[in-house]
């Protein structure tokens, strides 16, 4: 499967609310996430984070990606999505963020989130 397949794959189980079962598929053991409000290292700190942020999520609206590619060579994809959601403050964001990720064989070793801080 290439790249582009495997982060396409990714979104569409996010799309049916499946970001765990996403998360432990593709996501490397010794993963490294970053995005402008921190760094996380490791499956387990990575996954916890995850959890908290669906644990905040009262009800989720939809999600779109808007584009999705991959540099095959170079084993890197990204996708530009948005997503929908009120969380459980009553706060209901339209979230826009691209994700970039390198991968080793079948696993993400590093996914940095370009997104505006202030969402």
């Amino acid at each position: 499967m290439s790249y582009k397949a495997k982060a396409q794959d990714i979104y569409n189980q996010l799309q049916q609310g499946k970001l765990l079962d996403a998360f432990d598929q593709y996501y490397a053991e010794d993963v490294v996430m970053t995005e402008p409000r921190g760094t996380r290292k490791g499956k387990a700190e990575c996954r916890k984070y995850e959890e908290e942020f669906l644990g905040n999520i009262e009800e989720f609206h939809g999600m779109e990606v808007k584009n999705i590619g991959a540099n095959e060579e170079d084993a890197t994809s990204f996708v530009e999505s948005t997503m929908d959601v009120t969380f459980k403050n009553g706060h209901r964001a339209q979230m826009e963020q691209v994700a970039v990720q390198q991968w080793k064989g079948d696993h993400i070793v590093h996914e940095r989130f370009y997104y505006n801080n202030e969402q």
